[in-house]
């Protein structure tokens, strides 16, 4: 049908436009009542057996922390929204039966347990008691648990009803003669009036509130489910499909009572909408709540009703439950359906659309048109009005509140009185379809055809591109009129052209444009919104700027009166709330925070991408309209249903090594080190949607963001204590900031505690200890080889001194003796030379010992008292030697080479100084020895090549750790200043440092 359409000559359709039109004005408008029909109002999900649900569902409770219980012959189950857990122990405690059948949550945690085979489990802060039958319970099944409203617990039984009063130890039957048979009992209720009802067999019954007795209400007959109206009305089923009103008494005159279509069983929401179950279906009614009899009422009533051909789990639909959220709950033989408020609502048409198009009018209603049907509009209620016979693919308001719609050769404008008009495309355009349209500030209309581009009609002619330079001929996806009257056009390509008068400028990649093809325009002020394939961006002041958001196919916008912006795209309807759009426009590139509405909230389908755009309108009343493919969703962005409740998050276990672990303060086995936590949050109505973050105190800086995952995950974890806590939102956003949190404790192994590591410090220390004994053990073989090899090598050299040297000093000796002797005993030399002689045979002795190693076998010389000889030989009557401090026992290495530089400092003294004075100056400090050879001669002691004095000083006192430091002056002499740590020159300093000890070995070693 669509495809002929597409072919229709305009004449035709202009026929068929005037007979449309007579039509319209002979005939009285019908106005169809748009259905509500279940499913357009709410989200169904169904699970079974398939998705882990017990089948045979036969009672519902919340508990406060969220948990939803279902009670069925296959066992009580517990379940978050996600996941469905069977529960043969509650709080650790293990049940004594798992055939369950009655279930009660009372605002003090407790959960009542009525069990099949009799026998009540109450489960209360991780303590089980079971009250058994025989003891104040009858035996039989639990058939169901009420709560009064003084704490009273209330149990029906196959034999009567039971109680147990707030603190009573055991039930209590109620006895027969209040009134109330012991026979089945199928259902205890309180009213809000405080009456309490019981639904047993063969009547119903009453009391007041106080009163002992009970009374037998009307009509008479066994009725098996009852719930109370809004209006304080009580229902009633027989079970068998009939409903009734119940009454106090009979009515005058006892007429047979009037029963109306029902099911077996009913219950109110909070809303007041009744939901009846039937044996196939769950059916959805409003007041008055009665049936319909007649056959066009009859298919409402089916419209509003949940069954098998539109996807109930199963048959049977025998429990009804409305949770802390909202969320309706029915238990079927084959599994359990949950039902949530939608907060996109469909229009819910008889038949599916065909790529429709709407638009808000001026009065606030919505026009709506597709390819295949009339235009109709849409009132506020849902009311729908044939308005006339054109098909729609495109619309435009103008600034007056006139309406344009385009379709396939021509397009149409709404006139004041509400009439038509058409306005036939030219003949070689007829057949292409309207892709836009938009008014100029000067009145003329400007038409995007499929395929052909962008026309101005003024007038009578149709003119490409108004003639204007500048403007491509590609195909136009969107236009758009702002306030200053200027023409925006959107193009395929990306580009957008701004037309003012006749003049053109062009945005595109060149001015950072990159959204792909452009598919809607928003008007905004000052500013104009585009939308595309790859994004959202706007153009200010001649400037474009993207949005930072993952945004794609936009095809529809819209800024509400508070500032809300509003997108429609590929992946559903996008809200950016005011105050956030104030944010972005401030900080461009600021990544946007959304609110994002897609199936979950009840839409169904996404925005075209190509026509018929835009897929947003907004009606005069603030309502926002979408159309998807074959659909028109609604929101009233003033009134979106909200869940305000945070969830309640809870620590499933820990998992480590294949174990399960659970409570707040866990101990994992020794050497754990990789960690699985699984944990949940208990919002019922979309928990798809419920985000979570966590962190582990000791490992994580910060909060991680799970996004919506349920378990955490950590490996290689040290030994040690930490506390694991996490938080949920709701799907609004809502966090419970408490969340939850246990502690864990890993110990560690062996090897990870201390004690193994001082263990370990001391086994290094002792392989240190023994690598340090090998070592020196090493050192000392190699010295006594180099010690072998430098005897050997001395004593060669022994030889030949002894040889050589000593014997041409013995004989110079010799003769210097015989000249001596030949001087007459008066002369002044002859003293002078027997000191000589004398500090000659000395120095010969101690060659002679050298040479032979004989230095041992006689005690050492003190220090100054050897200088002083050897300086009075050499410098007779010139030197003068002070000492301080108490001598000290020397080191002999130290020794000899401090003689010896002492020696050659004062044989220089001696030799070129020229002095009449020379001191000789020893200190045994604390810290230091000092040893200072001064005169006061010609001063120009310096290193002169061949003699080798004053060098040798030098690296003899660097050999040993000592300074030797020449000062001399011309004219006022010079000084030797000797210095040497006394750590390293005593012997009585006491042990010293093993690595003083090693450095002294090696050093004693080199200078041998």
């Amino acid at each position: 049908m669509s495809r002929f359409l597409f072919l229709v000559p305009a004449r035709l359709c202009r026929a068929a436009f005037v007979l449309a039109v007579l039509l319209h004005i002979c005939l009285p408008r019908i106005a169809l009542a748009a259905l509500a029909p279940l499913l357009s109002d709410f989200s169904h999900t169904a699970w079974g057996p398939q998705q882990g649900a017990p089948n045979d569902v036969l009672q519902f409770a919340q508990t406060p922390d969220g948990w939803l219980w279902l009670a069925s012959p296959n066992g009580l189950y517990r379940f978050d929204g996600v996941r469905f857990e069977r529960m043969d122990s509650v709080q650790g405690q293990r049940l004594h039966s798992t055939n369950v059948l009655g279930l009660l949550a009372t605002p003090d945690g407790a959960l009542w347990i009525g069990h099949r085979f009799g026998g009540i489990s109450q489960v209360q802060d991780g303590r089980l008691r079971f009250h058994r039958p025989g003891e104040g319970l009858p035996k039989g099944s639990i058939l169901g648990i009420v709560r009064g409203p003084d704490g009273t617990i209330w149990a029906a039984t196959p034999s009567g009803v039971a109680s147990l009063a707030p603190g009573a130890a055991r039930f209590a039957m109620v006895p027969a003669d209040t009134g109330l048979p012991q026979v089945r009992i199928y259902q205890i209720l309180f009213t809000r009036d405080g009456r309490q009802w019981v639904a047993a067999e063969g009547g119903l019954y009453y009391r007041t509130a106080g009163a002992r007795q009970y009374l037998r209400a009307w009509p008479h007959g066994t009725l098996m489910a009852m719930a109370e109206a809004p209006d304080g009305t009580l229902w009633a089923s027989d079970g068998t499909d009939r409903h009734y009103r119940v009454a106090l008494a009979p009515p005058a005159g006892h007429p047979a009572p009037r029963a109306i279509p029902g099911g077996t069983g009913m219950h109110f929401d909070r809303d007041g909408t009744m939901w009846v179950l039937k044996r196939h279906a769950l059916e959805r009614r409003v007041a008055p709540y009665l049936g319909q009899p007649d056959a066009a009422a009859g298919r409402a009533q089916a419209a509003q009703q949940l069954g098998q051909a539109n996807g109930i789990s199963g048959p049977l639909p025998q429990m009804w439950f409305q949770d802390r959220e909202g969320n309706i709950w029915i238990g079927t033989s084959a599994g359990i359906d949950r039902l949530r408020p939608n907060r996109v609502h469909s229009l819910g048409l008889e038949a599916a659309l065909d790529h429709p198009t709407v638009i808000g009018t001026a009065d606030g209603h919505v026009l709506l048109g597709d390819r295949v049907r009339m235009v109709r509009t849409i009132d506020a209620h849902g009311v729908l009005q044939t308005v006339g016979p054109m098909h729609a693919t495109a619309s435009y308001r103008a600034p007056d509140g006139t309406v344009w719609l385009g379709g396939i050769g021509v397009h149409w404008r709404r006139e004041p009185d509400g009439r038509w008009r058409s306005f036939p495309h030219p003949p070689e355009l007829a057949r292409y379809i309207t892709h836009a349209l938009s008014l100029d500030r000067d009145g003329r209309m400007w038409v995007a055809l499929q395929t052909l581009g962008l026309f101005r009609v003024d007038g009578a002619g149709w003119q490409r591109n108004g003639g204007l330079a500048g403007l491509p001929d590609d195909l136009v996806m969107a236009l758009a009129r702002d306030d200053a009257g200027r023409t925006w056009v959107g193009y395929v390509d990306g580009r957008i052209a701004c037309i003012d008068h006749d003049r053109v400028r062009m945005f595109g990649a060149a001015d950072g444009i990159a959204i792909g093809n452009v598919q809607s325009l928003l008007v905004d002020g000052a500013r104009v919104w585009a939308g595309g394939e790859h994004g959202v961006g706007y153009i200010e002041d001649g400037r474009w700027t993207a949005l930072a958001a993952p945004l794609r196919g936009v095809s529809g916008m819209a800024r509400t009166p508070d500032g809300d912006l509003w997108l429609h795209g590929a992946d559903g309807i996008t809200r950016i709330a005011a105050a956030e759009v104030e944010r972005i426009l401030l900080a461009p590139g600021r990544i946007a925070t959304l609110e994002q509405f897609n199936a979950l909230d009840g839409l169904r389908g996404s925005a075209e991408q190509l026509r018929p755009i835009p897929t947003l309108a907004q009606a005069a009343d603030g309502r926002l309209c979408f159309t998807t493919a074959s659909e028109v969703a609604s929101i009233d962005p003033r009134r979106i249903p909200r869940n305000r409740l945070a969830p309640t998050v809870q620590i499933l276990g820990l998992q480590a090594h294949g174990q399960t672990y659970a409570g707040t303060q866990v101990e994992l086995p020794t050497g754990t080190g990789e960690l699985q936590i699984a944990y949940t949050a208990l919002s019922l109505s979309m928990p798809e949607r419920v985000r979570f973050r966590y962190r582990l105190q000791g490992v994580d800086d910060t909060w991680r963001d799970a996004g919506t995952r349920r378990e955490a995950f950590y490996t290689n974890l040290a030994p040690g204590t930490y506390r694991f806590e996490v938080s949920a939102a709701n799907e609004d956003g809502v966090w419970n900031d408490a969340g939850a949190h246990v502690d864990i404790t890993l110990p560690p192994r062996f090897v990870q505690t201390k004690t193994f590591l001082a263990l370990l410090v001391a086994l290094g220390a002792l392989v240190l200890y023994g690598l340090y004994r090998m070592r020196v053990k090493h050192l000392s073989r190699r010295m006594d080889d180099l010690l072998h090899a430098r005897l050997v090598e001395r004593a060669r050299i022994a030889r030949g001194l002894h040889d050589t040297l000593l014997q041409s000093v013995q004989s110079m000796i010799m003769f210097f003796d015989l000249q001596a002797r030949c001087l007459p005993p008066d002369a002044e030399q002859r003293p002078q030379a027997e000191r000589l002689l004398a500090l000659a045979d000395r120095l010969m002795a101690e060659g002679r010992d050298c040479i032979h190693d004989l230095r041992a076998s006689a005690a050492p010389q003190e220090l100054g008292q050897a200088l002083r000889e050897y300086g009075d030989a050499l410098l007779p009557e010139r030197l003068a030697v002070t000492v301080s401090g108490r001598p000290r026992a020397l080191v002999p290495l130290v020794r000899d080479e401090l003689q010896t530089i002492a020696r050659e400092a004062l044989f220089n003294c001696a030799r070129h100084a020229a002095a009449r004075r020379v001191e000789l100056v020893l200190e045994y400090g604390r810290d230091t020895l000092r040893i200072v050879v001064r005169d006061d001669g010609c001063g120009t002691a310096r290193l002169r090549d061949g003699h080798y004095g004053l060098s040798v000083m030098q690296e003899r006192a660097a050999a040993i750790g000592a300074t030797c430091t020449l000062t001399s002056v011309p004219g006022h002499g010079t000084t030797v200043d000797l210095a040497i740590d006394a750590r390293r020159a005593y012997t009585d300093t006491g042990r010293p440092a093993l690595l003083p000890r090693l450095r002294r070995r090696f050093l004693s070693f080199r200078l041998q």
